[in-house]
């Protein structure tokens, strides 16, 4: 099988390579100094999940309430042995995942020269199919610094079934892997924690790290500070979003609708808007927080382009969440019910056709979420009951939002004669930013962050722990200053109705409305949106001095002010 495998590398060793890839070829991620030499293990007391303590507990006997782990610097070096160690990339790029398999690489390398490190391709279901390649020196060598995830391929395949561990613990087994590194996003994490669960109630001796990935910035708490990747997408977005404000400005005849990744929190339309300073953004947590309709949107966006017209300036930029949908409180009420009864009634409404599904959701439906989908325009309401991802999740980046509201935000004023009488013109264009950042170089930040949680993964397994996520602490600080070590998974859980049934899934972390980084952008929008403040803040600089290369996000900034 293996052999069968090598196209997935040998297509990036032929391809020609641009100046600033052979450059960055040469690029040294910085390490936190615990992490540069022997470490020994410093514990915490034990941890108990964020909610539902007592159905995590039990459904994690065995990786519940584990101690926090912290690595500081020891001056005796402890003998190493050989270790082979299994990784998969899980869901969605984005930026530094190769890094962090360099980190891992050379992480274990320097426990013992002669550890191995196996990747499974096109992730989780590499695993359950046994197609995997060793990744050797010169293989990771060619993937350093590099965007994407390439070197292995990622996949969505779901690890919660015991024939997919039964079937995975027989590729480990016969490649003599003891340990295995899930890079992945929240749900991806919660099945590493499921996975270490059963492994370790088997009694296998294999252990299992999760290193938090995701640019929507959601998976993260007080001991995650950031998600991997965030800081390059955001970075990437909001150098083109300056771009846009520029010709705006330009131009001075268009207003600009711009939707954003981010599939449940509104963290990187936030984090653009805080580096950008567009006229208008839309941030999901506080339209639900405020009981705001699709209405009182149209009705605030209209007002602003009203008040810019009546002082000339018939142009401006919003930018919308891509999930702001499920956050409008009479769509979020209808999303819901149709997840349950949709849920619940799998078997029956899988033969139906689109015209039998519409039926059968009209007719059981309360009448209020009736009276919601009929008031949507029929593409919108098509796409709510019939699109559906693999995890039976409304696929919000398939709904045009940016479209949907400038449609309606242009009917608005078609109507209004305060708009007429100061001379208005509406004339939209739309933007979805979204792939565009999911495979950018990262930025020096996440190449140092990966590199660092990929070494601190292997500093985990040679500490002998399983069902961890890798943690590298203190970020607002130079990278020699940051703090590594490992948080229990189970630590992040909850229980969250998903397809009818309750499951323990990593709790999201969704934009905080008294969190500093909102706060900030509260104070100055109304300045923003009858003004043109625009920054434009260029594209990511990988070389120079580090106030121009080095910097984390403004979210982090801001989280840190102050502590």
């Amino acid at each position: 099988m293996q052999s069968e495998n090598l196209t997935l590398t040998d297509t990036h060793n032929n391809m020609k390579k641009s100046a600033l890839q052979k450059a960055r070829a040469n690029y040294q991620p910085k390490l936190p100094i615990a992490l540069q030499g022997p470490v020994k293990v410093v514990e915490g007391r034990p941890t108990e999940s964020v909610a539902d303590q007592e159905a995590i507990r039990n459904l994690f006997p065995n990786t519940y309430g584990l101690p926090e782990i912290r690595f500081e610097k020891n001056s005796a070096p402890a003998p190493g042995k050989p270790i082979n160690v299994g990784v998969i990339l899980s869901g969605g790029q984005a930026p530094g995942g190769h890094n962090v398999i360099s980190g891992l690489f050379d992480g274990i390398k320097k426990i013992h020269r002669d550890s191995r490190l196996f990747g499974f391709l096109m992730g989780p279901g590499g695993l359950v199919e046994h197609k995997y390649i060793e990744l050797t020196a010169p293989i990771i060598d060619e993937y350093r610094n590099t965007g994407g995830f390439d070197i292995i391929g990622s996949g969505r395949t779901k690890l919660e079934k015991k024939e997919q561990f039964d079937k995975g613990l027989e590729i480990l087994n016969e490649l003599g892997i003891k340990a295995l590194v899930i890079i992945g996003g929240d749900d991806s994490n919660t099945n590493a924690a499921i996975l270490a669960e059963y492994y370790k109630e088997k009694n296998t001796g294999i252990q299992v790290i999760g290193c938090p990935k995701t640019i929507d910035g959601d998976l993260k708490n007080d001991v995650i500070e950031t998600s991997f990747g965030f800081d390059t997408a955001t970075k990437v977005y909001s150098e083109v979003i300056g771009n846009i404000q520029r010709d705006c400005n330009s131009a001075k005849k268009y207003w600009h609708f711009i939707k954003l990744m981010g599939r449940s929190a509104s963290h990187i339309a936030l984090e653009c808007a805080l580096q950008t300073q567009p006229n208008i953004c839309l941030v999901s947590e506080e339209i639900e927080e405020r009981n705001m309709s699709l209405n009182d949107i149209i009705d605030y966006i209209a007002g602003i382009v009203t008040s810019r017209a009546a002082d000339g300036n018939n142009f401006g930029t919003v930018l919308i969440p891509e999930g702001l949908i499920e956050f409008i409180p009479e769509i979020k009420r209808l999303i819901a019910e149709l997840n349950e009864l949709l849920g619940a009634n799998k078997d029956k409404v899988a033969g139906m056709n689109e015209e039998q599904l519409t039926e059968f959701i009209l007719a059981n439906l309360a009448p209020e979420n009736v009276a919601t989908l009929k008031n949507l325009p029929e593409g919108v309401a098509r796409q709510l009951m019939l699109d559906r991802d693999p995890h039976g999740n409304v696929q919000v980046s398939l709904i045009e939002t940016e479209k949907l509201i400038s449609g309606m935000v242009a009917e608005k004023l078609a109507a209004s004669e305060e708009f007429k009488a100061a001379g208005g013109k509406f004339s939209p264009l739309h933007h979805f930013f979204g792939y565009e950042g999911r495979c950018a170089d990262p930025s020096n930040f996440d190449a140092d962050y990966c590199y660092s949680l990929g070494f601190n993964a292997a500093a985990l397994i040679n500490a002998g722990v399983t069902g961890y996520m890798s943690s590298i602490r203190n970020l607002v600080k130079p990278a020699v200053q940051w703090i590594p070590g490992g948080i229990p998974i189970t630590m992040m859980m909850n229980i969250e109705r998903r397809n009818a049934e309750d499951k323990p899934v990593i709790q999201k972390a969704l934009v905080r409305l008294d969190g500093k980084p909102f706060q900030k952008f509260a104070s100055q929008r109304d300045t923003w949106a009858h003004n043109t403040c625009y920054i434009y803040p260029g594209p990511i600089q990988y070389f120079g001095p580090a106030e121009v290369c080095d910097q984390p996000s403004m979210t982090l900034k801001y989280e840190h002010e102050n502590k």
